[in-house]
């Protein structure tokens, strides 16, 4: 055996599957060597800036940009008219009303010519010599706006008289959505021993990523060819996105992509301002080169969240579950984002499921259009929401029935031994030991310890209260996925996948799947994922899929290397490559010692291996893996909070959580992505706030009135594992990357509810902010 080798068969032990490897990229970006969008530069670009409206709502009658076109330094100033010729930004999912009828997609162009409907909607883009120059001129750009009423809230727009955004979408509503059988289930609820009801509120978040969007597009006369350097979650979805809307074959398209500081799924779809700084790379013939500052970002990417709902649970006398039932809206913005309709209703139907053997569900949605930010996905993008509306039904259930509310779940837990088991949702669960699981919740969370606390707290002065939160998701949209291996002359190994890693650490994590798989060295592995023209398929990263697609593709990536590997082995050993085994990094005649490892091959095929005709030249594969069935990560999350009933102020003081992600590839990454889910579960639940005033203006449009979770609002975060490895795809994998968030609301708002409790209050909605603690308090007092 030589050293190359030893190395493979150490790197297998060190960092193959199953092992805590650091993320490899970490030392760069600490030390400010990152690229992400905004450090590219090309010679002899130009800066663009958008003109935005200030009104929520309006009719545009004109645009004056004079005084704009002659500042110094304005190369340009283009409108809706100019981009005319341009395709309309799309929503990539539609589904039927409830009477079969198609869903309501009025056309989105990049720069609207009509009205405007929303605070920040974009009207023109302005192209000066520098960003500075850019943003004065977009300044003096008059608009002629008349004012219309305006509307934010999603049950408002369904109310008679409301502001009509569009004159072909009759009462703002862009989909009126039902699943299941509402006689069935009002059959159900009919005969049932108690229903409980909660009017229940998923609120509207910013997404925050830590970069803010930018791009640089650059277009090549000769060739007719666009270049968009972008942050996104994908570059071959992107690529395919951008080139409808411009009319040209994805081959005129290329997407580069660095680093992504964070995205939450705000990043996967086409902003206009792309489509508009294209168009001005071809008008100009110089690259156009756009950054948002934070304000922008409040006002243009897309928002998260934002359900109104009621939410009703049927149970018979003995607390087992007969029927669930949602009716309710959700908020879309005044535009269809990407997958905007999905989250109020599909995946409100997949997740709201759970764990729990209810026999029916019924999710009854009016998707509604408002004057405000497009809503679409956000880490999760319905998965939390649905969860948390069943685990809030659950808690009052409990309550009301005086039922411990640990006893009413596990009542009501689908078994192992009933695996497969096809949910009311019409998904069909592959594995997992859920009541196994939740008992372990209990034993980690120290549950039988908590009146002590509870009485601790109280001697201080404080309400101390506990709330378990389980979940199951759905993960992993079935699409293609690439995992291309490429074998380079300088010794290094190439893993080209169409996923894209914006803070999850991908390239240590598929590094350890080719490492177990090929024994090839650990840290003579790269990662290419950002450049569309090496991708042939690419679904991206987004729904948890990442390990799952792109794990898989590899996998079988893998088994094709080794299958040519062994036809080269077998003429370099003199075997038939039917007498060729290979395990360990190492091609091997069976029965034999006579062997080469898959390094060493390379190498002799780098250094001009002769070989015969009709074998491969090399070991290099391009390979796109199939849609796979989804998975199903699942887990029960524990959290304790205190309140002062001073102030309203609530410490999340204790947080615990048991997960089943399946095979878990990197334990410590895997740990690091329910750390994130949980804190932003947190800042949702206790203190996010995005808040609209009466004329549709964002009143908490900066980091001075909108507050998100610091390090001191966090506790220490438990985490453990029960994995029951997932039987849909090679590696038994499950995603884990919005687990956090679908644990994190429900249990940290039973947790506040729970420490209500002697003040008799049964609910609270989100955010539990110090003002709207403080005010149920002292409501419940004066109720008596």
């Amino acid at each position: 055996m030589n050293l190359q080798d030893r190395a493979s068969n150490w790197a297998m032990a060190k960092f193959g599957i199953g092992q805590p490897v650091p993320r490899t990229e970490d030392p760069m970006l600490v030390r400010g060597e990152g690229r992400y969008t905004d450090d590219v530069n090309l010679p002899g670009q130009a800066h663009a800036a958008l003109v935005r409206s200030r009104h929520a709502h309006g009719v545009i009658r004109g645009i004056d940009a004079s005084a704009a076109r002659a500042m110094p330094g304005v190369l340009a100033v283009h409108t809706g008219q100019d981009l005319a010729g341009y395709g309309t930004l799309k929503c990539a999912v539609g589904f039927p009303n409830r009477d079969g009828s198609p869903m309501k997609k009025p056309a989105r162009p990049a720069l609207p010519t009509d009205k405007v409907r929303f605070v920040g909607d974009p009207v023109a883009v302005v192209v000066a010599e520098t960003a500075i120059q850019a943003r004065d001129a977009a300044e003096a750009v008059v608009l002629d706006i008349d004012p219309l009423p305006a509307v934010t809230r999603a049950s408002a727009a369904a109310q008679p008289g409301a502001p009509q955004l569009y004159d072909d979408v009759p009462g703002n509503v862009a989909l009126d959505y039902l699943y299941g059988e509402p006689d069935e289930v009002a059959a159900a609820f009919a005969k049932a021993a108690h229903v409980t009801r909660l009017e229940l509120i998923n609120s509207r978040v910013v997404v925050n990523a830590m970069e803010p969007r930018a791009a640089l597009a650059a277009f090549d006369s000769a060739t007719g060819r666009f270049t968009l350097h972008v942050g996104c979650q994908g570059a071959f979805g992107m690529k395919n996105a951008v080139a409808d809307i411009l009319g040209v074959p994805g081959e005129k398209v290329r997407v580069l992509v660095g680093n992504v500081g964070g995205s939450f799924g705000m990043k996967a779809g086409v902003f206009p301002e792309y489509v508009a700084i294209l168009h001005a790379a071809r008008a100009l013939g110089r690259p156009v080169k756009w950054t948002a500052d934070r304000y922008e970002s409040f006002v243009s990417d897309h928002h998260g969240r934002d359900h109104e709902f009621t939410g009703e649970l049927a149970l018979d006398a003995k607390g087992n579950f007969l029927a669930v039932r949602f009716t309710g809206y959700g908020n879309m913005g005044a535009y269809l984002g990407q997958v905007a309709p999905l989250m109020s209703t599909l995946n409100i139907v997949k997740n709201a499921a759970s764990v729990y053997k209810t026999p029916l569900i019924e999710v009854s949605t009016k998707c509604m259009f408002t004057n405000s930010v497009l809503v679409s996905a956000y880490r999760g993008a319905g998965r939390p929401e649905g969860n948390y509306f069943m685990e809030r039904l659950i808690d009052a259930a409990a309550l009301e029935m005086g039922i411990d509310r640990g006893a009413l779940r596990k009542r009501n837990q689908v078994k192992p031994k009933e695996m497969p088991y096809d949910s009311c949702s019409g998904m069909t669960y592959d594995s997992g030991d859920f009541p196994a699981l939740f008992d372990e919740a209990m034993a980690v969370a120290d549950v039988k310890g908590f009146a002590q606390r509870r009485r601790e707290a109280k001697k201080r002065g404080r309400l101390r209260g506990l709330g378990i939160g389980g979940y199951l998701e759905v993960t992993a949209p079935p699409n293609k996925e690439m995992g291309g291996i490429r074998f380079e002359p300088n010794g290094d190994v190439t893993i080209v996948t169409g996923t894209l890693d914006y803070g999850q650490g991908h390239a240590a994590a598929f590094a350890q799947v080719l490492t177990e798989k090929l024994g090839v060295p650990f840290e003579r592995i790269r990662l290419s994922q950002g450049d569309s023209d090496q991708l042939i398929a690419g679904g991206g990263t987004g729904g948890s899929r990442s390990m799952y697609a792109s794990g898989a593709a590899i996998v079988e990536a893998s088994a094709l290397v080794v299958e040519k590997g062994k036809q080269i082995a077998g003429h370099v050993l003199e075997a038939a490559p039917s007498d060729i085994e290979f395990a360990e990094g190492r091609f091997t005649i069976a029965g034999t010692d006579r062997a080469i490892g898959i390094m060493e091959l390379a190498e002799k095929l780098r250094a001009g291996l002769r070989l015969p005709e009709g074998l491969p030249s090399s070991l290099d594969v391009s390979h796109a893996g199939e849609p796979m069935p989804s998975a199903f990560p699942n887990g029960c999350h524990v959290a304790e909070v205190e309140i002062d009933p001073d102030t309203g102020v609530v410490e999340v003081v204790k947080y615990s959580s048991v997960n089943d992600f399946g095979t878990l590839v990197n334990p410590l990454l895997v740990e690091g992505q329910v750390h994130g889910g949980v804190v932003q579960g947190i800042g949702q639940a206790i203190m996010e706030v995005t808040a609209y005033d009466g004329d549709g203006q964002l009143l908490t449009g900066s980091y001075m009135d909108y507050a998100m979770p610091r390090a001191g609002d966090v506790p220490e975060i438990g985490f453990a594992s029960h994995p029951v490895p997932a039987k849909t795809n090679p590696l038994g994998v499950k995603g884990c990357g919005e687990a956090g968030c679908a644990g994190g609301l429900g249990s940290v708002m039973n947790a506040i509810v729970d420490a209500l409790s002697p003040y008799g209050i049964r609910h609270i909605d989100m955010p539990a902010t110090p003002e709207r603690v403080w005010r149920a308090i002292q409501d419940a007092k004066a109720a008596g």
